[in-house]
């Protein structure tokens, strides 16, 4: 319903008045201030001699309280006025009906009204409860039974965006136990919106999976790419399954043993070769006990005189062209 200024139902009611006074006397009274309510309308007699004699009835003490109305407030003026107009043109017959009570003032509603919330208003009095503003021409919100408008409503009671901390009004996203406005959910690193990968979080905050592997998955000790899902952790590192193979001849560890030099995988084989451990005649690692000679190991079976293969166990030979000798065959060969 239309609000109303507070001129305009006191011009209606004025003229109203200046109708029913015109019912008694015939010419309507031009007064600057509305006629008392209690105005009576005229009792014509006879005389004796035929002529009617009119008189007309009136009251001080109306004219009095009219006089006194004038200085409340306009708003309360109206209502009055509504309610003596209605109970006078009852008195004269014509009949009224009272629309209600207004949930607000609890006065009777003759003229204009809202009906809200269950309830009859004066258009003037159906207000939002935070900031007084009419709400007979917008529209409103209702929580628990009180009416609000839009603004009041979304700042007081709409969920609040984890990102801007304003309200959100239309579409929400839910996320990481948060509300968010659809275009703020977005990742932390990069700032792109999630794609159809969706997201991973840290810390509570959202990120795209390129830039959550990037930042915080541990790095391939083999190949330095982010390790996702399957990984070895091995070597001071953590690995992907098909990175972890030895260092030198780049074989995968079938039997599932390994050494380690230096933070880098090996194979026996070539953990030996660095180490300097490989029988310097098959070639094999050398585990137990060894010979070092001629600047390389040899397992004790295995140092053997060149010529004769028979084994130098007593570690006496003689060398000629980086290979031992035993006496016998050196004296026979060089001598």
């Amino acid at each position: 319903a239309a609000s109303l200024t507070p001129d305009s139902p006191t011009k209606e009611l004025d003229d109203i008045l200046q109708d029913m006074l015109g019912l008694g006397q015939g010419d309507p009274v031009s007064s600057p201030t509305p006629p008392p309510l209690t105005q009576k309308l005229s009792v014509k007699r006879k005389t004796e001699g035929g002529r009617p004699d009119t008189k007309e009835s009136s009251s001080d003490t109306a004219a009095s309280d009219a006089n006194a109305s004038t200085t409340s407030k306009k708003a309360d003026m109206i209502d009055d006025l509504l309610g003596g107009l209605s109970s006078d043109l009852e008195k004269i017959g014509v009949r009224t009906t009272v629309k209600g009570h207004c949930a607000s003032c609890n006065k009777c509603i003759v003229g204009k009204m809202i009906t809200a919330l269950g309830e009859v208003w004066h258009p003037e009095h159906f207000v939002c409860v935070e900031c007084k503003s009419e709400l007979s021409t917008t529209g409103f919100f209702e929580r628990e039974g009180r009416p609000y408008c839009d603004k009041d409503y979304h700042q007081l009671f709409s969920p609040r965006c984890a990102y801007c901390k304003g309200s959100i009004v239309k579409n929400i996203l839910t996320a990481l136990d948060q509300s968010w406005h659809p275009d703020h959910f977005f990742c932390t690193h990069c700032g792109d919106l999630f794609g159809s990968d969706g997201f991973l979080e840290k810390d509570g905050k959202p990120y795209c999976c390129k830039d959550f592997y990037q930042l915080f998955a541990p790095q391939c000790s083999g190949c330095g790419e982010s390790v996702r899902e399957n990984y070895l952790t091995a070597a001071n590192g953590t690995w992907h399954p098909e990175c972890f193979v030895c260092a030198d001849c780049l074989k995968p560890f079938t039997d599932g043993c390994f050494m380690e030099l230096d933070g880098r995988p090996l194979c026996s084989q070539h953990f030996h070769s660095r180490q300097g451990t490989l029988c310097g005649g098959c070639c094999e690692p050398i585990t137990g006990r060894c010979i070092s000679a001629l600047d390389r190991k040899f397992h004790p079976e295995h140092f053997v005189c060149a010529f004769c293969l028979r084994q130098l166990n007593q570690g006496i030979f003689k060398e000629e062209k980086g290979k031992p000798y035993c006496s016998p065959c050196f004296d026979k060969l060089f001598v």
